[in-house]
């Protein structure tokens, strides 16, 4: 076995074990639509495109399959409905707004200069509200010592919302600055150890909250220290109204693994006060 080193876990194990189920994707829109006129195509949609193709996130993920289809969708000049739906699921699925700008710049030397503008107009308005998350973004990193970091694209599936990335140090011990926007958390998830293990967090800046399964949360301001002990499931995050920062170590175990779980449902996060 190989170790390397993940966002939030830092420094863990891999096995060949699969380490999160695969999620499935619901989707209704075809019997919505068209579920009396043509009830066979809108099983194909809803229970084969969507319930099969889409759900293998296992084999690639959904930023990813968003990213092929907009392309897809803008190289052959459509620019409806279809396009805006699968634009607004492309930033569910962890596209940034500047990340979708540069896509379409890039698309518009090979799809063509007219498709991308097209595109452009309708990608304006899916984004519309990161211009100001941008702001705050950039207010709230001058608040803190340690960088933001870039997107946590590569993980963005195992969060709800926006979260980014600064690695601070990979010498003896390794660790990084983990930045959510409002609202973000991670989903549920086990740092698994046979011995020692578990992880360690330092509130930096904002306001966040730490759960373990089974417990009330625990409310992280800078400074704040969390022991999470190996094998016990929990999940961090932003609180609702609050950019929030904290550090991340690894503490080292045996045999130790991260293990991604569901996400932490928008009931269980609302609940918190």
């Amino acid at each position: 076995m190989k170790r390397i080193f993940l966002p939030l876990i830092l420094s863990i194990t891999v096995s060949s074990t699969p380490v999160m189920a695969q999620q499935k994707i619901v989707q209704t829109a075809g019997r919505q639509q068209l579920g009396e006129f043509a009830p066979e195509f809108a099983h194909l949609n809803d229970d084969i495109l969507f319930g099969e193709v889409w759900s293998r996130n296992d084999l690639l993920s959904l930023r990813d399959r968003s990213l092929v289809t907009i392309v897809s969708l803008i190289s052959q000049g459509i620019t409806d409905t279809s396009l805006i739906y699968h634009l607004q699921e492309a930033r569910k699925n962890g596209i940034s707004r500047t990340e979708i700008s540069e896509i379409l710049t890039h698309l518009a030397f090979y799809a063509g200069w007219p498709k991308a503008w097209a595109a452009f107009r309708l990608a304006k308005d899916v984004w519309n509200d990161d211009i100001k998350a941008e702001d705050a973004k950039s207010a709230f990193a001058r608040t803190m010592i340690f960088p933001i970091g870039e997107p946590n694209t590569a993980y963005a599936q195992y969060f709800t919302g926006n979260s980014y990335l600064a690695q601070i140090s990979t010498d003896q011990i390794s660790f990084a600055n983990v930045t959510f926007e409002p609202g973000c958390r991670n989903n549920w998830h086990i740092h698994k150890a046979a011995k020692g293990g578990g992880q360690m967090l330092v509130g930096v800046a904002g306001r966040g909250w730490y759960q373990e399964d089974g417990k009330e949360p625990v409310e992280i301001l800078p400074g704040t220290v969390i022991n999470i002990p190996a094998n016990v499931k929990h999940w961090h995050g932003a609180a609702k109204d609050s950019w929030f920062a904290h550090l991340a170590f690894a503490v080292p175990g045996e045999a130790s693994e991260n293990i991604w779980l569901e996400p932490v449902s928008d009931a269980e996060y609302n609940a918190i006060q």
